[in-house]
Parts: C-alpha cells; sequence; structure tokens
C-alpha cells in the first residue's frame, strides 16, 4: 500500500473560493499580528508540544518557532497578499539569544549553523533588512563551519546552509555566497556513498543519537537534490552532468510503484515500508519528492513525477491538519509545482481544492482550541502562503523555493 488511510482522510467537495482564500490570509495574518509579545512571541500549540515541553516556554526556530512566523507575516506583506507593514527587526538579536538556549538544550553539538533551527535563517532575514559587512561575515562563518556536519541533510546539515548560499546570492550577487555553493556541493560528493544492494548513491545522517539513511524531503536525499537542483547554474556543465544522473537513479531506483501511481519510502536502508503502508506527506512521502524534483531539468523523471502527484491525490487530505510539513498544505504543493511544470490545469484544480479541505481544517482547528497556530512550517501561517499561492496559480513554497518577498 502506498499510503496508511488511518493517517488520510475523506476529501470534501468544496468548490474553489477565492474571496474565502483572501478572508482566511487576512485573518491569519491580523491575528498573528494581534498576538505577538516581545516576552512571550507566540503561544506554543498543543500540537507542536512534545512529551516533556514546557508549554510557556514559546519556540523560537524558523521551522516551527517564532522565526518563521516573523518571516512568514514579512513575505506575505512584501508579497501583496496582506496589508499592513509588520516589523520585527528589531527582536531579532534577543530572539537568536534565546534561540541559541533553546539549542543548548538539546545537549547537541553546535548546531548554531542550522538552517531550520538555528542562527542562519534570523541572520539571513537581517542581512535582508539592513545588510551589514560583519553579519556576512557570521553568515560565511556559519556556512563554512557547517561543511562536515554529520546530519547531512536540510534542518541541521550541510545542505540547509547550501540553500542559504543561493538566496545570499540571488538577494546580493556576490561571488563569494556562489563559490561557497560550489565548496559545499563539492563536499556533498565527496560525501556520497554507494549501495550495491540498490543500485544508487545515498547519504547517511547522524543525527539525534541514531544513524539513518533518509531519503525524503526534509532529512533525506531528495531534499538535498532539490537545493542542488535550484542551484545548478553556479555549477559547471560537468559538474552539473554528474548530479543529474545521480539523482535521476537515485529517484528511479528507490521508488515504490503500484497501480500507476509512485511513493517512496522514508529510508535506502531498513524495512522498506511501514506495517500500514507508506507515509504520504511533505516530510516523508512522495509530495515532497514531487516538490523538491519539480525543477529537474531534464524529462526523464517526468512519468514519476506525475505518478507520484497521482498517489498524493488518491489518498487525500492528511488527518494531522493543513500545515506544510505534514499536513494537507504541503501535499497540496505538489499538486502546484505539476501545475508549473505540466501546465495542464487538472493539477491547479486538485491544489485549490485540497486548499478549500485545508481551510475547512483550519476553521475546525480554531474553534477546538480557541486560537490559530502559530507556526510556518507546521501551523497557519505557512497554510496562508500556500492559499496564497493558489490564489496567483504559482508554486513557491516558503523558505525552500523563497526566502525573500519579492512583488507580486
Amino acid at each position: 500500500m502506498l499510503h496508511d488511510p488511518e493517517r488520510h482522510e475523506a476529501l470534501q467537495p468544496i468548490a474553489w473560493d477565492e474571496q474565502r482564500a483572501r478572508h482566511a490570509i487576512a485573518h491569519i495574518v491580523d491575528d498573528t499580528v494581534r498576538r505577538f509579545s516581545p516576552d512571550a512571541l507566540w503561544p506554543m500549540h498543543p500540537r507542536d508540544l512534545d512529551p516533556g515541553d514546557d508549554p510557556h516556554r514559546p519556540a523560537t526556530p524558523l521551522y516551527h518557532g517564532a522565526a518563521g512566523v516573523m518571516w512568514a507575516v514579512r513575505y506575505l506583506q512584501a508579497t501583496g497578499a496582506a496589508p499592513g507593514a509588520a516589523r520585527y527587526d528589531e527582536h531579532f538579536g534577543a530572539l537568536i539569544e534565546r534561540n541559541r538556549g533553546w539549542l543548548a538544550s538539546l545537549r547537541q553539538q553546535d548546531e548554531t549553523a542550522a538552517y531550520l533551527m538555528g542562527d542562519t535563517p534570523l541572520l539571513l532575514m537581517a542581512q535582508g533588512e539592513r545588510p551589514t559587512p560583519e553579519r556576512a561575515e557570521r553568515l560565511a562563518g556559519l556556512i563554512e563551519g557547517n561543511l562536515d556536519h554529520p546530519a547531512r541533510e536540510l534542518m541541521w546539515g550541510s545542505p540547509g546552509t547550501l540553500l542559504a548560499t543561493l538566496f545570499l546570492h540571488e538577494r546580493f550577487g556576490d561571488e563569494r555566497w556562489a563559490e561557497a555553493f560550489r565548496r559545499t556541493a563539492a563536499r556533498l560528493w565527496e560525501q556520497l556513498l554507494w549501495s550495491d544492494e540498490h543500485g544508487c548513491h545515498y547519504w547517511t545522517q547522524d543525527m539525534y543519537g541514531r544513524h539513518f539513511s533518509f531519503l525524503d524531503g526534509v532529512h533525506g536525499f531528495v531534499a538535498t537534490a532539490g537545493v542542488l537542483i535550484r542551484g545548478r547554474h553556479l555549477l559547471s556543465a560537468g559538474e552539473w552532468a554528474k548530479w543529474e544522473r545521480t539523482i535521476a537513479n537515485t529517484m528511479e531506483k528507490t521508488a515504490t510503484r503500484e497501480d500507476g501511481r509512485a511513493n517512496w519510502r522514508p529510508m535506502l536502508i531498513g524495512p522498506s515500508e511501514r506495517p500500514q503502508g507508506l507515509l504520504m506527506q511533505f516530510c516523508h512521502g512522495a509530495p515532497g519528492f514531487v516538490i523538491c524534483l519539480a525543477g529537474f531539468p531534464s524529462p526523464v523523471l517526468d512519468e514519476l513525477l506525475v505518478a507520484a502527484g497521482d498517489a498524493t491525490w488518491a489518498a487525500g487530505p492528511l488527518t494531522k491538519g493543513s500545515n506544510l510539513c505534514h499536513g494537507t498544505g504541503g501535499n497540496g504543493y505538489a499538486f502546484l509545482k505539476l501545475y508549473e511544470r505540466t501546465g495542464q490545469a487538472l493539477w491547479l484544480e486538485r491544489a485549490r481544492t485540497f486548499a478549500m479541505h485545508g481551510l475547512m481544517q483550519t476553521e475546525a482547528d480554531e474553534r477546538q482550541h480557541g486560537r490559530l497556530r502559530y507556526s510556518l512550517w507546521t501551523g497557519d501561517p505557512g497554510f496562508a502562503i500556500y492559499l496564497w499561492d493558489c490564489i496567483r496559480a504559482r508554486s513557491a513554497f516558503p523558505t525552500l523555493d523563497v526566502f525573500y518577498g519579492t512583488s507580486p
């Protein structure tokens, strides 16, 4: 089975309503801005609490905390999705210190360079608002110091800081960031492993005291592939040709196919699937693969990407809500990507159908908890960006495809 039915729910056939989507975006932004406090930041949602977490200690990282909420509000305003000009520049310094305190509590190695969890995204935001040579040096140091991070994945490792170099180069055009991209990509090439059993390359990830061989869209091979695809113009033709063959081969060799549909197991080495079936969400499963591979320049993966999109549609919305990482909005981005890649209106229709179902989930969750879920990757500000992209019929996955807001 390509998905676990227990993790999905029946799709509600709600007609696309742009005005309702715009109203939801405005409500999410207005409420999020209103709920901010310099001391408390934003309240934690019960769904974002792990066992043992202090519910009164606000989350700080880009992934699920205040940094991501600040980014989302600024992005929605910068792209014309919401009026206003809420700015959080003055809070960046204090937030970095608070986030470092949280990182230290994890008792892992120094993780300040982490793209989704560390200093890097906050420094990127600050540099975008008011660039300084000192901050550029700090970012360069974090990127260089993360080259040999043992995770080799997007959240903590060098693929995350590889992505940061792309955003810096796009924003400022400085050759130092292009060179940092090439240096990081070369190191990742050196770190590739080969599986005789599966006939493909892969990376291992050393995280949380364990070793993995993830393939997925946050911790795995395809997330890193997505960054390399996006930045291929900074590589030589020969370098990219090697990456192109490697990425295509690993994706084809690791896919699980069934009745014209496709999905991927979470890890290369280990159980081929969970007893209930494979996962079907951005962070583990076909939606993340479509999102990360949608910019692949060769048509060799086209059939596989469409098969993955069909599997995502067949599985239906996720029970975990409308969020991006493991919810309905994140899966919907796969349809937006396929719409851009194929030009077929079917995919935009599917994306907007998921958007309306996700909107229903967001409204139900707010009624149940009496508040929104203030998080970029796991909450409502991220879903608001998905709604905005459904309105625009564009696909710019937050903080993966875009970091610095542009005009609509």
